[in-house]
């Protein structure tokens, strides 16, 4: 890192912090040739995600599309926007930890509905209806039947 005042390469970092998103790190320098202070900014790059399609299409990563789908099928129910960000946060965040550079659509499909079943049912239902594509009343009623087992388990 060179010093913006005199073109030296050499600092010290004096402080260390993370920035209020959390996606760099804010550093103070201080130069060992001139001692003049300056701050720097270290961001992480991010790999970018791309996400398999059913139809074999590839296409980067949007969290918003998640939370669009939680935010429909979470509609006149008591689910917060809150708890739809959240959703969509632990499942990019999850994506990103386990490193991967490319995911299928089933399983995004798959967290979100974990993590959905946890806190409404019936969004769950719901979410589960459009993402597994149902196609009759037979289905729905599987899907609640499993639901319902589940709960007995528990």
């Amino acid at each position: 890192m060179k010093c913006p005042f005199c073109g030296f390469e050499e600092s010290k970092v004096v402080d260390s912090r993370s920035t209020e998103d959390h996606k760099a790190i804010r550093r103070r320098r201080e130069c060992l040739s001139c001692n003049k202070r300056y701050t720097t900014y270290e961001k992480v790059d991010d790999i970018p995600i791309l996400v398999i399609k059913r139809d074999s299409n590839r296409e980067y990563f949007d969290k918003s599309k998640i939370i669009n789908g939680l935010i429909i099928a979470c509609q006149k129910r008591p689910v917060s926007r809150i708890q739809i960000e959240e959703i969509a946060e632990e499942v990019e965040k999850k994506l990103s930890n386990d490193m991967l550079s490319e995911v299928k659509s089933e399983l995004i499909g798959e967290l979100v509905m974990e993590k959905l079943k946890k806190i409404d049912e019936v969004s769950y239902v719901r979410f589960a209806s459009v993402y597994r594509q149902f196609k009759d009343i037979n289905t729905f009623i599987e899907e609640i039947k499993n639901l319902m087992s589940n709960k007995k388990v528990l």
